[in-house]
């Protein structure tokens, strides 16, 4: 029971074959106490979805873009939980526009860069006021060094996310709360399956990792997230940890 009597928010839950369905999933079976985030028409699939759960968590709303959906979080969790023990950041959107690099809208990159980076300092900032003794904050990310084909502005966002999850564990290090990233290998979710030729990295990605890799599979990217919600890792900070088959290390 690593997680045992932990209260965690979890973001990104849209079907079971998510990353965040598969956190949510295990951390339950670890003993923490979930409550997940939709908002907007997704709300019903998020709350479908859920009973998938071993336990059905509360669904709150919540839009990171939505500084009123911000400023009121932590009051709205405050009716479900009395304090938060963790945040995972499963979010990330780009308009089709930004996946062409030279002719995406500075509005497109704008949208991506709100949505996918700027959002996990703003959903740090807004839950901290239940996390009084400290805590562990996790984000997803795809490896954001290289410049990857087809993911043009998106990789873009994702250096920025990357960039400012160190910035967030430098400032939120003093009030105890931890926060980590984990830089998991392609895999088949609603976010991967929004991005054009995705399917480029299916074969490519598991001929060169040295442990081979299953785009089918979200478990091992989950397992690390739950490891870094644990109290494992108490001395971990601004970390990327790589759950990518050793793709990230080959030349």
């Amino acid at each position: 029971m690593l997680l045992q009597g932990k209260k965690l928010l979890i973001t990104g839950v849209l079907k079971d074959s998510s990353i965040a369905f598969h956190v949510a999933k295990l951390a339950q079976e670890e003993g923490a106490e979930v409550v997940l985030t939709s908002f907007g028409r997704a709300m019903k699939i998020t709350e479908a979805i859920a009973k998938r759960l071993p336990s059905t968590p509360r669904v709150i709303e919540l839009d990171v873009t939505d500084k009123e959906h911000l400023d009121s979080l932590a009051e709205r969790l405050g009716e479900h939980v009395d304090h938060l023990d963790g945040v995972l950041h499963s979010i990330g959107y780009a308009p089709p526009g930004a996946f062409n690099f030279l002719e995406a809208s500075w509005e497109d990159v704008a949208t991506a860069v709100h949505a996918s980076a700027y959002s996990l300092k703003a959903l740090a900032v807004a839950a901290l006021p239940l996390m009084p003794l400290g805590g562990s904050v996790v984000g997803l990310t795809f490896d954001a060094k290289f410049a990857w084909p087809i993911y043009d502005w998106m990789g873009v966002a994702k250096a920025a996310f990357e960039s400012t999850s160190r910035y967030c564990a430098r400032d939120l290090g003093p009030k105890g709360v931890r926060v980590n990233l984990v830089a998991a290998g392609p895999i088949r979710t609603t976010a991967a399956n929004s991005v054009p030729g995705f399917e480029t990295f299916d074969d490519s990605w598991n001929s060169r990792a040295p442990l081979g890799w299953d785009v089918g599979d979200a478990v091992p990217a989950a397992k690390a997230c739950v490891a870094l919600f644990s109290d494992w890792f108490p001395a971990t900070t601004a970390e990327i940890i790589h759950v990518d088959g050793g793709f990230h290390a080959m030349g």
